[in-house]
């Protein structure tokens, strides 16, 4: 159709820039704070994309700097920074990974949220409550532009996707029980042949995930992901909980090792969390598992099985590789296709869900949704 045509017909033909107000990027360039293991991997995997500059790492000690040069071959050229302050203020560092201490994952969410920044933070969203509150103030001022992603892979893996799926279309019939299994063998009872050094601040940053203060316990900063799963299968947040657990052999900071709570959704369903890091390393069973009238599901990072009634055996679907590749990527398409996307409320209700089972494994009663957010 010509144009003069379509300006008879009332249509008007314009560039897909004018179209979606803005033009689309074509590459990113990114920074991240925090080089741990967890910053370089996903920094790593950052690097590997053809859309990402890695331009910019940020970390308060320089072996982990200097690991990341070594272990990220995109990372080195990066500049290097000490002050995450420093790294926020360049004006042309597009998105940042925040891969610090889950501590202080309020205050530099909140720092990249003001400056402008995508956002791709690691989960889950704070060690307590305040901290969570914190944070999601700071994602709710943001512009409505903004992409913002948490750690919380499972939500983008193809595999937990068609497993969703078969919830939604009804497969399972209606949902009766969920259940998260967070069995990690990570050598709770064995003490390190060098006590940690926990004299200074500084020391305790180090250590950070061997700290309740710090890390939020081992049921926040691990049993999180689970969490989320059973959050979003249900569409809901729990309404209450009751837990027990304890520490039974840890040898080294305050952290707990062994939690069993139960949730209760709202309609009554409720949610079975069993964590633990009790096992050696490297036993590990950590899964998700729906049961419904006409069928169930197990939800894996490696696989998703599905059973239905009158059938003999599982059937199972393996992933294709590591899902966190695919948040990612995932993460990389919104930005460069300016889609505005934003996981915060989802990613502080999954925390608040951890924070509330640590709290009815504390107190060794039922505690409510309500009185969980009111106690902070």
């Amino acid at each position: 159709m010509k144009r003069r045509e379509a300006l008879k017909s009332g249509l008007l033909i314009v560039s897909s820039q004018t179209a979606f107000g803005s033009q689309a990027n074509s590459s990113i360039e990114m920074g991240a704070i925090g080089m741990g293991g967890r910053g370089r991997y996903v920094g790593g995997l950052f690097g590997k994309q053809p859309q990402v500059k890695l331009a910019a790492i940020c970390d308060i000690f320089p072996d982990r700097l200097d690991q990341a040069k070594t272990q990220i071959p995109e990372a080195a050229g990066a500049k290097s920074y000490k002050d995450y302050r420093e790294l926020l203020a360049q004006p042309g560092i597009d998105a940042v990974l925040i891969a610090t201490p889950v501590f202080a994952h309020p205050e530099h969410f909140e720092a990249a949220a003001r400056a402008g920044k995508h956002i791709y933070c690691e989960k889950p969203a704070g060690a307590d409550v305040a901290g969570v509150k914190r944070l999601l103030a700071a994602a709710k001022a943001m512009p409505k532009d903004r992409v913002v992603f948490f750690g919380f892979q499972q939500r983008f893996s193809p595999e937990y996707l068609a497993a969703e799926k078969m919830l939604r279309d009804g497969t399972l019939g209606d949902l009766n029980l969920m259940i998260s299994y967070w069995i990690w063998g990570g050598n709770a009872f064995a003490a390190p042949t060098t006590p940690p050094d926990y004299s200074t601040d500084l020391m305790k940053v180090r250590y950070w995930h061997q700290l309740k203060e710090l890390s939020g316990d081992f049921i926040v900063e691990q049993d999180c992901h689970g969490l989320d799963v059973l959050n979003w299968f249900a569409l809901a947040h729990p309404v209450k909980a009751i837990g027990d657990g304890g520490r039974r052999a840890r040898k080294i900071g305050d952290n707990t090792d062994h939690a069993n709570v139960t949730y209760e959704y709202p309609g009554g369903l409720k949610g079975w969390l069993m964590g633990t890091q009790l096992p050696p390393t490297p036993y590990w069973d950590v899964k998700e598992q729906f049961i419904g009238t006409k069928g169930a599901l197990e939800t894996t990072r490696n696989y998703f099985s599905h059973f239905t009634a009158g059938k003999r055996d599982w059937v199972r679907v393996d992933s294709k590789r590591e899902i966190t590749n695919d948040a990612v990527e995932k993460f990389v398409e919104h930005v460069i296709a300016r889609k505005p996307y934003s996981m915060a409320e989802d990613a502080c209700n999954a925390t608040f869900t951890a924070l509330l089972g640590r709290l009815a494994m504390e107190k060794r009663r039922e505690v409510t949704w309500d009185e969980l957010l009111k106690g902070a």
